[in-house]
């Protein structure tokens, strides 16, 4: 099948299972706020030199992928979804984040004073995890903001947007010391 199948041509799209909406449609806003959020990881992970924040990254990519198909399918699809094998966000994700800032958060003994400055101390991996966190607060806004009956059935994603960014932030401070040392 051909990349270009022009069925976008007059502003409708195709969503997961078959739904077709206006390329204006909230969800979709949401799926391409997500997206996006994914390619600002993924450039972030080709210059991130710590090992630990990338694996951090590639485990989020994984976790976005999944939550596109999730506001894709939509809640009306949400069990033919999960019953064709795809998966939503890992279980316990929200909770993994959580674990992983704290652990980060107390790495830094003295804790953190006044507002970071993206590209401050150099380093472009900790600026591109930056960017991404900002693209991650706004994809947050986006699925917050979708209707009720568009909200993935769980009510997880929200939460694991809002805490995929405080690990952002930290994930920029560990990749500046790992640039320091």
């Amino acid at each position: 099948m051909s990349i270009t199948t022009k069925r976008g041509d007059a502003g409708e799209t195709d969503l997961l299972l078959g739904s077709r909406v206006g390329k204006s449609h909230p969800r979709l806003a949401a799926v391409g706020e997500v997206d996006e959020l994914n390619a600002a990881l993924g450039l972030a992970r080709v210059f991130v030199g710590s090992a630990e924040v990338r694996a951090e990254v590639v485990r989020a990519q994984g976790n976005l992928v999944a939550l596109m198909g999730m506001l894709s399918a939509g809640p009306e699809q949400a069990e033919r979804y999960t019953a064709m094998g795809f998966k939503g966000l890992e279980t316990g994700a929200v909770e993994e984040l959580t674990r992983v800032c704290t652990e980060w958060e107390d790495s830094f003994p003295g804790g953190f004073k006044g507002w970071s400055m993206p590209g401050e101390k150099g380093g472009a991996g900790a600026a591109m995890l930056e960017m991404a966190r900002c693209v991650c607060r706004r994809a947050e806004r986006a699925v917050i903001s979708l209707p009720s009956q568009d909200q993935p059935v769980d009510g997880v994603p929200g939460a694991w947007l809002n805490r995929l960014s405080d690990l952002l932030w930290l994930a920029a401070r560990v990749e500046e010391r790992h640039q320091e040392e």
